[in-house]
């Protein structure tokens, strides 16, 4: 069991969360998700298609381009039936155009599917390998909200990925394609002064990215803001997000405790709190806007001004003039697809971060914890053994500096069969032992030896109950098919559920409509099903009403073949079957002697995490 030993992101990696991590580091995490992924010959067979699609489509573009010159000339001559030929033409290469715009469309959506299949369930899988996220959840920030990264961001990141990379294709593509029809056009353009004549290799070509890069560079200032400013945005989206579900799942606690207004200025401060960054967002989407709408605006006159000089000297007809327009404006735009783009990147960006973050940090939840602030593990045969076990109340940390708590029995060996309670002093948190057992605290010191794993069921103190059907939701984790109609029934009916044997298959919100203690006799109806030779108890039975209780214990007598250690203090478990007794005492934080207080110096513990 060297594996129960890991808790956490080493500081190490830790200290690499956040905005220290490159994009470079980024995009190869990022690509070894997807060349892991299930999905990567689809996408990758798409990619080649689109490439092909791509080029055609670039192609029949700079053929539409050489249409201008006939087209405008047979204007500019009046002549009819070259007119109406150029037209036939035209609706040629349009139509051709316009089936490959329909399947490039088509392309991209399916791409944008894939990829979000793709990275979606590589973040699931990442987020629900053994114990990962049960630890993310105890590392701060990080593990707040993993909904909104695995949903939201992941369908952000795969949609804005599949677009802004065929962009940047296709603008490419365009650029290689119509410089060079650019840089032929220029060669015609002759220029004129007094009695001079010159000509500039390339004029349209170098006057497109000067245009261009001026575009670029000024949007770079402007919006340099927008990465960090759309990151802030996606965060705080998420709190207001969890606070609304928060409130709405636990809204009869809050009514009977008459916490409305309570609620209601704590959500408030969430949506202040989103109001405020999309405010400082508004305002340099704003700012950036000034650029890409006036260059936009511009780019309508200025191929004209460019090439004018040699339109009026006579080196160029109106159709070449024309068609030097639409290259300047083709090569325009491939050039200043950065610019047009600059708000999305940076909200990919932003998305690519949170998304990164949060898989870089799943992956550290396998580091190991320090051995020297670790219990350490063992696999026994039949027995469970505890040998001067000591538990941490602070992850990570040593028991004399965050206090803790030690089983007082220093040898225990418990044998398969036996009955077992665990108790000890209220101000020692048992819930930690039980978590030690289970392998998901293994901080503190001395060693646990347990029986097999595929012997022992774990039952926590609240119930989980799956939603789905309610006989999915009594086999879990188990397939629904696992146990027989006969035994399902029989298990509900013994656990004083018999008035849901008629509900099996219906498909509800479990958790919703069974009060708490309905879902713990759900457990014990699984206990029935299972038939584990090992059970180990979070103080399952306290808070129960005395029905219930008598019922539950009825269900613990049928399973009297099993081992059951019961840690907490329950007196009808105590009367039904006369346990062997076990305690747990705290251990005393250590102390230190006061010196004279140095201000700002203080380091306050948080409190240990609830796993």
């Amino acid at each position: 069991m060297a594996d129960d030993v890991k808790v956490r992101p080493s500081i190490q990696g830790q200290d690499r969360v956040g905005y220290d991590l490159s994009l470079g580091y980024r995009l190869k995490l990022m690509f070894a998700a997807f060349w892991n992924s299930k999905v990567r010959s689809k996408i990758v067979l798409l990619a080649l298609i689109l490439v092909a699609v791509i080029l055609a489509t670039a192609y029949g573009q700079v053929i539409l381009n050489r249409w201008n010159a006939p087209f405008y000339d047979s204007l500019q001559r009046r002549d009819v039936t070259e007119f109406f030929h150029q037209l036939e033409v035209f609706a040629l290469i349009a139509g051709s155009l316009l089936l490959l715009n329909v399947g490039q469309a088509w392309l991209n959506q399916m791409t944008a599917l894939y990829m979000r299949e793709g990275l979606t369930r590589d973040l699931v899988d990442q987020w629900l390998k053994r114990k990962r996220a049960l630890r993310l959840a105890s590392t701060g920030l990080i593990g707040v909200n993993p909904d909104q990264r695995l949903h939201e961001d992941a369908r952000n990141l795969a949609e804005s990925t599949t677009g802004l990379t065929l962009g940047l294709l296709q603008s490419t593509i365009l650029l290689v394609s119509f410089i060079g029809v650019l840089w032929e056009l220029s060669s015609g353009f002759v220029f004129h002064f007094r009695t001079y004549a010159f000509a500039i290799p390339g004029y349209m070509v170098w006057a497109a990215i000067f245009y261009a890069a001026s575009a670029s560079i000024l949007s770079q200032i402007v919006g340099r803001k927008l990465v960090r400013l759309n990151a802030d945005r996606f965060s705080k989206e998420a709190e207001l997000r969890f606070s609304l579900m928060h409130a709405n799942e636990n809204m009869p606690a809050i009514t009977v405790a008459r916490g409305e207004e309570n609620e209601r200025e704590r959500i408030n401060g969430d949506i202040t709190s989103v109001l405020a960054i999309l405010k400082r967002l508004t305002m340099a989407t704003t700012n950036l806007t000034w650029v890409s709408a006036g260059y936009g605006w511009l780019v309508i006159v200025i191929p004209i001004i460019v090439a004018a000089p040699a339109y009026f000297s006579g080196s160029l007809t109106f159709g070449e003039l024309m068609m030097s327009v639409g290259a300047f404006n083709q090569v325009n735009t491939a050039l200043r697809w950065y610019v047009a783009n600059f708000g999305p990147i940076a909200e990919w960006r932003a998305t690519l971060m949170r998304v990164t973050d949060f898989r870089h940090a799943l992956q550290g939840m396998d580091e190991p914890l320090n051995p020297k602030n670790a219990i350490a593990y063992e696999d026994n045969a039949d027995t469970l053994t505890l040998r001067n076990v000591t538990i941490a109340a602070k992850l990570g940390e040593e028991i004399d500096e965050c206090g803790g708590f030690a089983v007082r029995e220093t040898d225990v060996t418990i044998r398969a069969g036996e009955k077992v309670m665990i108790n000890g002093d209220h101000n020692v948190n048992r819930k930690l032992l039980f978590q030690a057992l289970a392998g998901l605290w293994p901080c503190g010191h001395g060693k646990i030896g347990l029986p097999p794993a595929k012997d022992i069921l774990f039952f926590p103190q609240v119930a989980y109950v799956p939603g789905g059907t309610l006989r999915e939701a009594l086999s879990f984790p188990e397939p629904a098919t696992t146990y027989n109609k006969e035994d399902v029934e029989t298990a509900l009916e013994k656990a004083g559920l018999g008035h849901l044997v008629t509900r099996l298959d219906t498909r509800a919100r479990w958790d919703k409509v069974l009060d708490s203690d309905e879902q713990k006799a759900i457990g014990f109806a699984r206990l029935l099903l299972v038939r584990p030779r090992w059970i180990i108890f979070d103080e399952v039975l306290e808070g129960l009403e005395l029905e219930w209780q008598s019922t539950l214990i009825e269900v613990l007598t049928m399973l009297s073949g099993s081992t059951m250690i019961y840690i907490g203090r329950s007196d009808a478990y105590l009367e039904a079957f006369n346990p062997r007794t076990l305690h747990l005492h705290p251990l005393a934080a250590k102390i230190e002697q006061p010196t004279v207080p140095k201000t700002g110096t203080g380091t306050a513990h948080a409190p240990a995490p609830a796993l």
